[in-house]
């Protein structure tokens, strides 16, 4: 008979584990999941290359009812005592909003209870004691408050299965059941603050759902303020209520319906009498949700508040990625502190949004300011007021051709050094600027203006043409536009999830705008290689990454000076204000010294203040600094190798407790992993050391202060030793490639057994072949770790 102790956790869970849920009455089909992947695993990014970190991952995860999960449990092999998964677990479920956890290692179950009384919060049940679905329901409840029969239906009711391929992520389905718990206890205002990219629409009609089919909101309306946001909610996930659903346009209003999708705009007239939204009685719907609820139902006197209050015995939800804080406009105020939060930094981390690395180009003109010689006239032959301009004057009120064409140039010479056909947005100050930006751009990329004159469009609100392109430019299959001009049209509510370069050319102060605009490129496309994003900061704008209130640093950032060229790849408009018309469309304008004429239908309002353009200015990039990201996503303030010396230091004490993990890993990538995972990104250590010196030189010489060898020199001892003599001579080759492999790309690259199929291996044979050379994998093996030991025998 096979000794306990000799299982492995998989046979743990296989004998053991299941067998006992199986006893307690768990449906293993429907109510147990095994090996849950609950998070992506966050990208890390190497030059243009990027690699994942590992996935949290439960052994078990009961659901009383499929995404109500009510316990979770750790599993260990049983040379580990019955408590040692606990902590794990415990972890585990904080994130994931759990009430009970179990770790087992075969002999029993160790329980840590959240709602049990104090004293009694673990304690250790035999196997064959187990709780049933229904005792780890009523912990739930009381986990969650729910005391009556009607609380319980409700939050208890089916999520939408039918026509949807993907279950809710973790942070979706917390979302989702707090809020209908919330409901179902008769809460009626709530936030729900989630990063753009983690899906609120989604989650927003799988609350709609469950709350529609338990029979507790039977009327529905669904407001946004953008076009975009009504035609990708129509044709996303709401599709599925099919004929129960319509979309109000042209103010016509039609009471037949239970779901209805609305621009705000499309309700309101700015007429009190004439409100569109009046032709409904005031108690007609049960349940309003807000999207980007930022943007206007937090300002007493907004166009959304007014139907917020007509429709006020209507439960409200907001849903926003950044609730909007001043000293007149509160969204918390209003709705109250969110009730479930899954910030920018959160998604980054868990892998399900794309990090991204900061470029910061400064420009002479805007670090030094720039004063008209005298006597200078601007284009249109007026004298230029005699006074010192700066990066807040730019684009606003003094237009610089030079300086246009120097931010068109250095776009260029990126996406030159990447990929031309980039999905790339520029925004910039007004439309003004997005229409000379687009000319600027198009001078730029004349050879592929001529191939397709869509590869630059401006898109904004009074252009035509350019928002008709704005679906083939979000739109992953189109190859055009490429690049989008644009002022604030863009900044919310699209969907670019293939863009991986965003330009900022505005002077934006507003943390808000600041993080709607970052979301435009955090959404992960694997299928068409969007994995991080770029952003090219022409303006400042990313020192609010330092600011607190700021919630998904990048993982790098690097000050271009003049000369510089990229690497290959390995203000709210300064005082101005954005108004929406009825389509959902911008109309923009900027503060005179008196208020100006609105005009709406995508118009630019005329200012009184005259615009001045002016060229024959020198132009030039100045100053170079590098910063990096710390493990927490933090810029760091202290040099790079000092911190690489601080996190090695405090996983390894000493010289020798490294050179002894070193040596005795079966795979070095394992520690290189490690390293990663604390924070350490090794290709950025690379390029500040700037010498071809092994990952294991690179640590020894940054943290314990040894004398590097170069790989070159490494493998050169290593075939002056001549080690190899008991191999016959075509295995001794294959040897000497592999240490010619390791003086060119290092250690990492030869430790996959796969490389044996690329140049030059495959002169010797085939995979299969050049391992039999050895006598098979397990002497291969062998024969490489003797190989590595030879390597680093010198340290």
């Amino acid at each position: 008979m096979t000794n306990k102790k000799d299982l492995s956790e998989r046979d743990i869970c296989t004998k053991f584990i299941t067998p006992a849920l199986e006893k307690a009455g768990w449906d293993m089909q429907k109510q147990v999941r095994e090996e849950v992947n609950f998070t992506d695993g966050r990208i890390y990014v190497k030059g243009n290359l990027t690699t994942r970190g590992k996935r949290r991952r439960a052994d078990y995860i009961l659901y009383y009812k499929p995404n109500i999960p009510v316990a979770i449990i750790e599993a260990k092999n049983n040379k580990q005592s019955v408590m040692a998964g606990i902590q794990q677990g415990l972890e585990y479920a904080t994130i994931l909003d759990i009430p009970t956890v179990f770790s087992s290692n075969g002999d029993g179950f160790y329980e840590h209870d959240r709602t049990a009384a104090s004293g009694s919060v673990e304690r250790i049940i035999p196997l064959d004691e187990f709780p049933t679905p229904d005792q780890l329901w009523e912990r739930y409840k009381r986990y969650k408050g729910i005391v009556t029969p009607e609380v319980e239906r409700i939050s208890a009711q089916d999520y939408f299965f039918g026509g949807i391929s993907h279950s809710p992520r973790y942070y979706q389905q917390i979302a989702i059941n707090r809020t209908v718990e919330a409901i179902a206890k008769g809460q009626e205002r709530i936030l729900l603050t989630m990063a753009t990219g983690t899906g609120k629409t989604y989650t927003a009609f799988q609350i709609i759902y469950r709350l529609w089919k338990a029979g507790v909101k039977k009327r529905i309306l669904f407001l946004a303020d953008r076009n975009a946001l009504i035609d990708q909610t129509g044709r996303g996930d709401f599709r599925h209520f099919k004929d129960k659903m319509t979309v109000i346009k042209h103010k016509k209003i039609d009471k037949s319906y239970e779901i209805y999708l609305a621009l705000y705009q499309g309700l309101t007239n700015y007429d009190e009498d004439k409100d569109a939204y009046r032709e409904f009685s005031p108690n007609f719907f049960d349940l309003i949700i807000i999207d980007e609820c930022h943007r206007g139902s937090a300002s007493e006197d907004s166009a959304w508040r007014e139907i917020l209050d007509y429709f006020q015995t209507a439960t409200h939800i907001g849903l926003t990625a950044t609730p909007k804080e001043t000293e007149t406009i509160s969204s918390t105020e209003y709705f109250g502190d969110p009730i479930y939060t899954y910030s920018l930094k959160q998604g980054i981390e868990d892998g399900f949004l794309a990090p991204y690395k900061v470029l910061r180009v400064g420009l002479n003109v805007d670090l030094e300011g720039w004063r008209p010689e005298a006597g200078k006239r601007d284009k249109s032959g007026q004298l230029v007021e005699d006074r010192i301009y700066n990066r807040k004057d730019y684009d606003r009120n003094l237009a610089i051709d030079e300086r246009t064409e120097a931010v068109a140039h250095k776009i260029t010479e990126y996406l030159t050094k990447t990929n031309r056909f980039d999905k790339t947005i520029v925004f910039c100050v007004d439309i003004d600027h997005a229409q000379r930006m687009r000319a600027a751009l198009a001078n730029a990329n004349s050879d592929l203006m001529a191939q397709n004159p869509k590869y630059v469009m401006q898109i904004t609100g009074d252009n035509e043409e350019g928002k008709r392109e704005l679906d083939n430019f979000l739109n992953p299959e189109e190859r055009y536009p490429v690049i989008a001009t644009t002022s604030k049209l863009m900044t919310t509510g699209v969907d670019a999830q293939t863009c991986k370069l965003i330009v900022l050319d505005s002077n934006i102060d507003s943390m808000t705008e600041f993080r709607q605009i970052i979301g435009r490129g955090t959404r992960i496309n694997v299928e068409f290689g969007k994995t991080f994003f770029t952003i090219l900061d022409f303006r400042n704008v990313t020192d609010l990454c330092t600011n607190p209130d700021f919630d998904g640093d990048p993982v790098r950032v690097k000050e271009l000076g003049e000369g510089d060229e990229f690497e290959t790849p390995e203000d709210e408009l300064a005082g101005g204000e954005v108004i929406t018309d009825e389509t959902g469309e911008e109309v923009i304008f900027e503060p005179s010294r008196e208020p100006p004429e609105i005009i709406t239908g995508g118009d630019i309002t005329s200012d009184r203040r005259r615009k001045v353009y002016v060229n024959g200015v020198n132009v030039a990039i100045l100053n170079e600094r590098i910063q990096y990201m710390d493990g927490n996503g933090k810029l760091m303030t202290v040099n790079l190798k000092d911190y690489t010396r601080e996190k090695v230091r405090e996983q390894y004490q000493s010289l020798n407790d490294f050179l002894t993990q070193w040596q005795n890993a079966d795979k070095k990538q394992a520690i290189i992993d490690e390293l990663t995972e604390q924070g350490i990104v090794l290709e950025n250590l690379k390029e500040a050391i700037d010498k071809e010196m092994d990952i294991f030189d690179m640590i020894c010489y940054t943290a314990f202060d040894q004398p590097p060898l170069t790989r070159a020199e490494r493998a050169k001892q290593v075939k002056k030793r001549d080690v190899f003599t008991q191999y016959g001579e075509q295995a001794r080759k294959v040897l000497e490639a592999l240490l010619d492999k390791y003086a060119d790309e290092g250690i990492e690259n030869i430790e996959d057994i796969k490389v044996l199929k690329v140049n030059p291996f495959d002169q010797f044979g085939t995979l299969t072949e050049i391992i039999q050379l050895f006598g098979g994998k397990q002497h291969y093996l062998q024969a490489l770790s003797q190989l590595e030991k030879a390597l680093y025998q010198a340290a």
